[in-house]
């Protein structure tokens, strides 16, 4: 885990932490990108990732996801994630106003890119991780094929993967939409698609997000009549790592890639690590390995990351295998795991009542920390406030509860995942940062997310409740539906639950919080999935980072498609990073090391989600998609 890298300048101040950490800092720009979390500042490019050129697509906030490339290189496909009144626009009477879809960039001019298209999604449903553009050619389709997938965020909303014919990027004809496993009416939503042409056949894999099994292959040879043939849980397989609390086992997102006449699926299982499937035959896929956690945190154990607080040295992984690819010679892959909160929950603690005790929990990304708080401790009563969403029934306001708090102590609104199978609320489900915007609207001081049912059945006694889409600094931690039933002295059973009843209050808690970083890389040998190093930028594991700077965790990774040594991160407000696999001894893979080589962070700041490289003239250049700006083209020439 040596650090040989090309340094982002950061622009230096003197910076009071509110936690009590004081020390030289970059700068944090306050309202970029639409958080009150700040940002890094940079001074643009370094090393060998050098701004060619970039197009403007749009002015408001966390609105661009996943970036594509078109295989001749001449066109860029970027999700419209959607506006933030998503949920509550409407097209009726005729008003075309889409919420979501994906930009056409025309990169034929790589200094000065320009969009040229925009193909909508249908009402209430967006693109966002999965966007793809590849050539299919089966006795059915025969040119360009765009695949992207869907997600709610409305009630008209539907999930499923939809394809686009884009041989003419002008003119764009859908051919499908809103296929895949179907859940009580439509196909359920995913979160990422991929798809592979296998010669006389064209298959794709989705993120099932609704249910295991979860990783869904379906046939679109005849891309206008997709067919789902298979369905996989990987944790068949026995992926987690309970043994060290890595128990959320679920598909992220994947990559299919032809090795040495065999189609390899390379999945990115979460808590489960990276997993290796062949789909040769996809209706029966093999299974050949996965990747393993070490018991201790690698990052926060190397001791030239000086600024690790001694406390935290020991901690486990926090897991969250997100995304990978494989290196152009095969021998390598590298793996991005996302991780938003940099403090883990310590023990959470109900201290009152007969079910006093300590449960399992996480935290959640996108959430404040307890250390935030003045005393650096989350605790006081509870109130049950329902699933908090938008169009869920109103969250009871903080004055109803009638309890009074002692000093240091907040009043903890508890809010349900969801809603998922719940007939009592058949609303949309939302993200914990729309919850938590709910509770505080209502008064209360923080957030007590709790799993639901489907979640608890899936993985029993394991805390998850999502992350993402907050708009301001709310304290939240998750735990699981078990204890949340045992802070209110009722019975888990099956939807609709009679207890705990809407305002109810309940027992209090009492949680703590340790620094365990920002999301890292893996570099691991293809051959034996060994874990052969990590790479995380140097403010990802320095508590002073931990908040006021953006989200500072890795997001997605695209290796060289000419450069088997190569590889690019998207990075958030981390910037844009390019890495090199460095050995010390070319035919022994336990001397590699990922180093960095190159860098982009602008000086007003940047929040890269998607990251792509592709060729153009025998050169390699990667494009880049910011949240909040657009598409950015780099050139990696040393």
């Amino acid at each position: 885990m040596k650090r040989g890298r090309a340094k982002t300048a950061l622009v230096a101040a003197t910076l009071a932490v509110a936690w009590g950490f004081t020390g030289v800092a970059a700068q944090a720009h306050p309202d970029q990108h639409g958080t009150p979390d700040g940002h890094l500042l940079g001074t643009g490019a370094e090393g060998d990732l050098q701004l060619l050129g970039k197009a403007d697509l749009t002015d408001g906030d966390d609105i661009i996801a996943d970036v594509g490339v078109d295989p001749r290189g001449t066109h860029a496909y970027l999700a419209h994630w959607g506006k933030p009144t998503c949920a509550t626009n409407s097209e009726a009477g005729g008003i075309t106003d889409p919420d979501a879809g994906v930009f056409v960039v025309d990169i034929a001019d790589l200094e000065n890119p320009r969009r040229v298209g925009f193909i909508p999604h249908s009402q209430d449903s967006r693109p966002g991780e999965g966007v793809q553009a590849l050539n299919v050619s089966t006795r059915f389709f025969n040119g360009t094929m765009l695949v992207t997938n869907n997600e709610q965020c409305g009630p008209q909303g539907k999930g499923g993967v939809s394809l686009y014919d884009v041989s003419n990027p002008l003119k764009p004809r859908k051919l499908s939409e809103h296929f895949g496993d179907r859940g009580f009416a439509d196909s359920n939503d995913i979160h990422s698609a991929f798809a592979w042409d296998a010669g006389d056949k064209a298959y794709t894999v989705i993120v099932d997000n609704l249910e295991f099994p979860d990783v869904d292959i379906l046939d679109i040879t005849n891309p206008k009549r997709p067919r789902l043939i298979a369905e996989y849980d990987l944790n068949d397989h026995d992926v987690d790592q309970p043994e060290i609390g890595l128990t959320s086992s679920f598909i992220h997102d994947m990559v299919v890639k032809k090795i040495e006449g065999r189609w390899i699926m390379l999945v990115s299982y979460w808590d489960g690590g990276f997993v290796q499937l062949d789909v040769t035959n996809p209706r029966s896929a093999q299974f050949l390995g996965d990747t393993d956690y070490a018991a201790i945190d690698p990052e926060l154990a190397d001791p030239s990351n000086t600024q690790v607080p001694a406390e935290s040295r020991s901690l486990p992984p926090e897991g969250n295998a997100h995304q990978a690819e494989f290196t152009a010679d095969n021998r390598f892959f590298v793996g991005t795991d996302e991780d938003f909160a940099p403090f883990a929950v310590g023990d959470f603690l109900i201290a009152t009542g007969p079910n006093a005790g300590v449960y399992p929990s996480v935290a959640v990304g996108g959430a404040a920390p307890a250390t935030e708080l003045p005393d650096r401790r989350l605790n006081g009563p509870t109130v049950y406030v329902g699933y908090a969403c938008p169009d869920s029934a109103p969250v009871p306001p903080a004055s109803s509860a009638g309890v009074s708090l002692d000093p240091g102590e907040e009043l903890i609104a508890v809010v349900q995942r969801g809603p998922v199978g719940d007939p009592s609320a058949p609303e949309a489900p939302c993200f914990p940062g729309q919850k938590a915007d709910q509770a505080i609207a209502a008064g209360y001081d923080a957030v007590v997310f709790v799993n639901h049912h489907a979640g608890e059945a899936a993985s029993p006694d394991a805390p998850f409740c999502g992350s993402g889409a907050f708009t301001q600094p709310v304290v939240g931690v998750c735990t699981t539906h078990n204890a949340f039933h045992k802070l209110f002295d009722s019975v888990s059973g099956s939807y609709p639950e009679a207890n705990p009843a809407l305002g109810q209050v309940g027992h209090e808690v009492d949680v703590d919080a340790i620094f365990d970083g920002w999301g890292y890389v893996h570099l691991f040998d293809a051959a034996t999935n060994q874990d052969l190093d990590t790479y995380a930028i140097d403010e990802a594991h320095d508590p002073a980072f931990a908040s006021g700077f953006g989200d500072l965790s890795v997001h997605e990774v695209a290796t060289d498609p000419n450069d088997p040594s190569r590889a690019y991160l998207s990075y958030y407000s981390g910037g844009m990073r390019a890495l090199e696999i460095q050995c010390t001894d070319p035919s022994d893979t336990s001397t590699c090391e990922l180093v960095e080589t190159g860098s982009y962070l602008a000086p007003e700041g940047n929040d890269f989600w998607g990251v792509e490289a592709f060729t153009r003239n025998g050169k390699t250049i990667v494009a880049g998609s910011d949240r909040d700006d657009g598409l950015y083209l780099f050139s990696t020439d040393r």
